[in-house]
């Protein structure tokens, strides 16, 4: 279980690949503090701390994760959002993130306005019930607020600090992004959908 705030921006400094997936190594501040079979969330997708050392850490992806997520289409030297998992003591200060992608999102348009960020993401028409407005929504393990609903599309808006301190900074119109809708949402439509019957 993650919260969506991300804790640093780290590094893809190697790919290989390993029986039909792929294994990542990752250089990051904290990972001297990991451990093997730790949780981790990389770019708002769950891994598994494989292997890490001083200045890295190494995690494998499966075909399923390859295939559902962006992390198929990363190249070394990209820059991942990441995040180690809720410690029970710890404030909740995002929204409850699972790091189950429910689907990948593309960013239509980001665009500047005043000092903040607005973003537009489309996403497959069959999530259209998840998006709620104020709502929150996982976007590369970020968690946000939508702050505007449009046909199969929502706008999230970015101050500064998450800007910068994210990977964000480096997206261009037209980038995947990993979306994973509230699970409290998620539950409420399950429930719903069951009452139908």
């Amino acid at each position: 279980m993650f919260t969506g705030i991300i804790q640093e921006v780290g590094q893809l400094l190697q790919i290989d690949p390993s029986d039909g997936g792929r294994e990542l190594t990752i250089a990051c501040g904290f990972a001297d503090e990991l451990q093997v079979d730790q949780s981790i969330s990389i770019n708002g997708v769950c891994h598994t701390v494989t292997r890490h050392n001083e200045t890295t850490f190494t995690v494998q992806s499966v075909e399923e994760t390859l295939r559902k997520t962006n992390i198929g289409d990363l190249v070394e030297e990209d820059l991942l959002n990441l995040e180690r998992s809720l410690r029970p003591d710890q404030l909740l200060d995002g929204h409850l993130v699972q790091g189950h992608v429910d689907a990948i999102g593309t960013i239509q348009q980001i665009e500047k306005e005043g000092s903040d960020w607005l973003l537009t993401v489309s996403y497959p028409a069959e999530h259209t019930a998840l998006v709620v407005g104020r709502g929150s929504i996982a976007l590369d393990g970020i968690s946000l607020t939508v702050a505007r609903e449009q046909e199969n599309a929502f706008t999230v808006a970015i101050i500064p600090y998450t800007y910068e301190h994210t990977n964000l900074k480096t997206r261009n119109a037209g980038d995947t992004v990993n979306l994973e809708f509230d699970v409290l949402g998620k539950y409420v439509i399950k429930y719903m959908e069951n009452r139908r019957k």
